[in-house]
């Protein structure tokens, strides 16, 4: 556990991952890491496909490009509190 009585949800961790064919990193805490990973699951998805297809679609939206990192958390909360 750490320290406070959590179980660490909070702790940055950095992942790396290819995006069309180039390797990037983001920092994610660990809560939107693993949910990340159960939609990619549940979507038939490598988490690296995932967010390949994250980054994808704020193009085609016209977003500006950001942070990856914040993208996929907005992604995240967007897949568990639909609108």
């Amino acid at each position: 556990m750490a320290p406070g009585g959590g179980t660490g949800s909070g702790r940055l961790r950095k992942h790396s991952v290819t995006i069309a064919g180039h390797r990037t990193s983001l920092t994610l805490e660990d809560a939107f890491w693993h949910r990340l990973q159960k939609i990619a699951t549940a979507r038939g998805l490598a988490v690296g496909a995932l967010i390949e297809q994250i980054d994808r679609d704020r193009a085609e939206r016209d977003e500006p490009a950001g942070n990856l990192s914040s993208a996929v958390r907005v992604f995240v909360l967007e897949a568990v509190e639909p609108r």
